[in-house]
């Protein structure tokens, strides 16, 4: 089947609607990369938060509460990995998340609620849902246990939203006095990504009060005062009057899963949040209007800009490369195919930035000329522009998921195998390049064959993140799949934990 494209939506083609076929040969393979990763952590760091994969040591980056096993939780379930969960159940029973365990340690609340809360609240959702098989009645004391933990963390990061305007400050410090770093902005992607975390924690416990937190923050963000392109904002609002102290931002960072929150909290209640919805589709339009950029060697391909008020800019990253998938989600829920159209575009094109690189993934960041500019890259990089459409600017790979991700959200929607192709050879890459000791590691240079030198840094995100996304789209069907046609049943928080939705 075909679908046709809506009048005024970007360039492009109609796209095939097929169902989703598993693929179980190759899901196995990412089951044993998760096995190796997860088996190398837990020999080697477990309960540390983080492995050094090269030299077998460990690092407390993520306050020493165990973020790899935490992040890890709603991965191993989705896997079926029954000895990872209940290693992570009996382990997450003795975290304390009331403190920490060194004087004056900065907690984030951005990224202590995307992993640790957010991986609290999905293995509670599953786990007393379409996964409630993998733990005995034996041990079912752990899963109720884990919405006690994140109740328990949700109390201690709250001091956060203590300023004038509930703006919360991002750092947070619970030993040896509680107390907040006292910074004078937050980003939006910062204060707007706990919507939906703290929304279904009240919903959990019944308790309003997280939600309220949360959602108080969010009204300045989806009401902002100073912003440039309608929707299109900037990277730092003021926590004194809620202002935005700037106009310059992206799909990338410190903006970026604000935007992809306004469609998702729609996704989770489309009721309560139509106005997230309506910010969104500001967002998606002004991006459509005034943000699409197409490379004048490869006009083929599809990028996002950044912005500076309505001045644009030709750069991008790997971080924006989720954008394909946030547009595709959109395009669905809405029922608005020029969305899912763009989507579908960004996701082949920013897959092109693995595709056209000496290690087969993709940089940092990278830049390009758009079509209606007369520069030209630097000299050096001249040929490969040529070819490839983009030229990297910062050319390390750190086990991003983003354009794995895309790619998943792609083959839900369309059951195109073409998608299924492109993230398999993306997985080969990364699994056979990032391969190293006890496990996986990021990179110093993807436009060498061999990636360059290794990092010795196995991150939490790679095994929640992109493992479970590589996983799921060669798994079959599910209650947690996205469902491009009827109800979903679950949403993803911006580090792939499914959270369950309303209704």
């Amino acid at each position: 089947m075909l679908l046709a494209a809506a009048s005024g939506s970007p360039p492009g083609r109609a796209w095939k609607r097929a169902a989703p076929e598993a693929n179980l040969t190759r899901a196995h393979e990412v089951r044993s990369a998760f096995q190796t990763a997860w088996d190398g952590y837990y020999k080697h760091a477990f309960p540390h938060d983080t492995l050094l994969p090269i030299s077998g040591g460990h690092e407390d980056d993520r306050n020493a509460w165990g973020v790899t096993a935490v992040d890890t939780l709603s991965t191993a379930i989705i896997i079926e990995d029954v000895g990872a969960v209940n290693q992570i159940l009996r382990d997450i029973e003795t975290i304390d998340f009331s403190t920490t365990k060194g004087l004056f340690s900065s907690v984030s609340l951005f990224e202590t609620n995307i992993r640790y809360l957010a991986g609290l609240l999905s293995g509670y959702d599953l786990l007393t849902g379409p996964s409630r098989h993998l733990v005995d009645s034996s041990n079912s004391k752990y899963v109720e246990t884990l919405l006690r933990q994140a109740r328990t963390l949700a109390d201690s990061l709250s001091i956060a939203f203590n300023t004038p305007t509930g703006i919360p400050d991002d750092s947070v410090y619970l030993n040896p006095i509680r107390g907040v770093g006292g910074s004078e902005t937050n980003s939006p992607a910062g204060a707007g990504t706990l919507v939906l975390e703290w929304t279904r924690l009240s919903d959990l416990t019944g308790n309003k009060t997280y939600a309220t937190l949360a959602q108080k923050a969010q009204k300045y963000l989806i009401d902002p005062q100073g912003e440039g392109y309608p929707g299109l904002v900037g990277r730092r609002i003021s926590i004194r009057d809620g202002k935005f102290k700037d106009n310059t931002g992206s799909w990338g960072a410190s903006v970026d899963s604000f935007y992809e929150y306004l469609i998702k909290m729609y996704l989770y209640d489309p009721k309560e949040f139509a106005q997230y919805k309506d910010q969104w589709v500001l967002a998606a339009d002004s991006t459509i209007k005034y943000l699409v950029s197409h490379p004048s060697s490869r006009p083929d391909l599809t990028f996002l800009a950044g912005y500076n008020g309505k001045i644009t800019s030709p750069s991008s990253g790997h971080l924006a490369s989720f954008a394909g998938g946030n547009f595709i989600v959109g395009g669905v829920i809405l029922n608005e195919p020029r969305y899912t159209r763009l989507g579908l575009s960004l996701a082949e094109s920013y897959y092109q930035t693995y595709k056209q690189t000496a290690s087969h993934i993709g940089p940092e960041s990278f830049q390009w000329v758009a079509t209606n500019t007369d520069t030209g890259p630097p000299a050096g990089d001249a040929d490969f522009y040529k070819r490839a459409g983009f030229w990297p600017t910062s050319k390390e790979y750190t086990l991003r998921p983003e354009t794995i991700e895309s790619l998943y959200y792609a083959y839900r929607v369309t059951g195109d195998k073409k998608y299924q192709d492109m993230a398999w050879d993306a997985f080969l890459a990364i699994r056979d390049q990032c391969k190293a000791g006890y496990g996986f590691s990021g990179l110093t240079d993807v436009t060498k064959e061999n990636g360059g030198t290794r990092d010795d840094f196995q991150q939490s995100f790679f095994l929640s993140e992109v493992l479970k996304y590589s996983y799921l789209i060669f798994a079959g069907d599910s209650e947690v799949q996205f469902q491009a046609q009827g109800k979903n049943g679950f949403v993803f928080n911006t580090e792939a934990h499914p959270l369950k939705v309303r209704g």
